[in-house]
């Protein structure tokens, strides 16, 4: 089979490889169908980030169901279903409470085990999520980035009726801004320094734009005054700029949502902290995108959204095409962040 395999010198192979079998009861054996490019995989391809290499990345992606290890009886093969990467070992005490994503003893399908960048895979039953039989099976690869977004708002108690504000409108933030309009939000604020972005945020249904390069926090907060209480803000970023930013910006009891990942250290500056304490906002760590029943609230929603055509995804494609074309699209990041969903396709 055809697999697209990272080697530690950032370099990014199509190889063939023996296909995988079952070698477990619990096991299943998937044919992928679509499998997209996390901006967590960036790092592991060109960063020396992956726990091992070589290595197959891949955990967002969707197929079809080959074959069954003896345990599993709710699977057939044919049927469409969805990689739901975490492994948790459902035995902790944090899974005992459900609080899947906070599991210390997990596994995790392409960063600690092959994943889904290959046309055909091996995962525990645990690992899938069973897709509507009239949902797009090449939509299925957008759920769990679709899950990140809405695991932030059942943290915080839903976003209906809020004033939702999303600081970065890449993928993630696009997808929870398209998620927040179709669970109630009052109103839907993007805010990000890229022209294009913000103006596909506007055609994707954000009540009002704002680009942070041309306007201050203070100008961004004035124009907020509107929609100054009850908000929930997604910081999704993942920069030191921007979460100075969303605190900066916040209204007065606030929720805000740190969704991005730091990959530079966060210093405060004795104004910004203030405002934490000033304005009593309540700051909440997302981290993953489960919680229970296994895997979780969050997915059903992505389900219905996707089933029912909410969602727009094709205007966050920026590449899709075999695994020969994804691995050129992937190499010429050279290690840059996406400019919208990469996708790795098969027939």
């Amino acid at each position: 089979m055809k697999s697209v395999v990272i080697h530690a010198e950032g370099q990014v192979r199509v190889e063939e490889r023996p296909q995988p079998q079952i070698n477990a009861e619990d096991e299943v054996l998937v044919k992928v169908i679509s499998s997209g490019l996390c901006g967590s995989d960036i790092p592991r391809i060109f960063a020396h980030g992956a726990h091992y290499y070589p290595i197959t990345l891949g955990h967002e992606f969707s197929g079809y169901v080959v074959s069954c290890g003896a345990a599993v009886t709710d699977l057939h093969p044919g049927d469409a279903v969805a990689c739901v990467p975490l492994l948790p070992c459902f035995q902790c005490p944090q899974c005992e409470r459900e609080y899947f994503s906070l599991c210390k003893h997990y596994q995790f399908v392409g960063s600690r085990s092959e994943g889904g960048h290959a046309e055909y895979v091996v995962v525990k039953r645990a690992n899938l999520f069973a897709l509507p039989a009239d949902m797009p099976i090449e939509d299925g690869a957008f759920i769990e980035p679709i899950t990140v977004g809405l695991h932030a708002f059942h943290l915080l108690g839903g976003c209906a009726g809020k004033n939702v504000i999303i600081v970065g409108a890449g993928t993630i933030g696009l997808l929870a801004m398209q998620g927040a309009r179709e669970l109630g939000a009052r109103s839907i604020t993007a805010i990000d320094i890229n022209p294009q972005k913000l103006a596909l945020a506007k055609t994707l249904g954000a009540t009002q734009t704002f680009n942070s390069r041309e306007m201050s926090a203070r100008q961004i907060q004035a124009a907020l005054a509107d929609n100054q209480f009850d908000q929930l803000l997604l910081e999704t970023a993942g920069t030191p700029q921007t979460v100075a930013l969303s605190i900066d910006i916040a209204g007065s009891r606030a929720q805000l949502a740190l969704v991005g990942t730091l990959h530079q250290d966060l210093t405060l500056t004795t104004s910004v902290f203030g405002q934490i304490l000033r304005k009593e906002l309540t700051i909440t760590g997302s981290w993953m995108n489960y919680s229970g029943p296994w895997p979780g609230e969050e997915w059903q929603i992505a389900a219905r959204l996707l089933t029912e055509k909410r969602l727009s995804l094709t205007p966050l494609i920026a590449h899709r095409g075999d695994a020969a074309h994804f691995a050129q699209a992937v190499e010429a990041l050279q290690g840059a962040p996406m400019q919208g969903k990469i996708l790795l396709q098969f027939s």
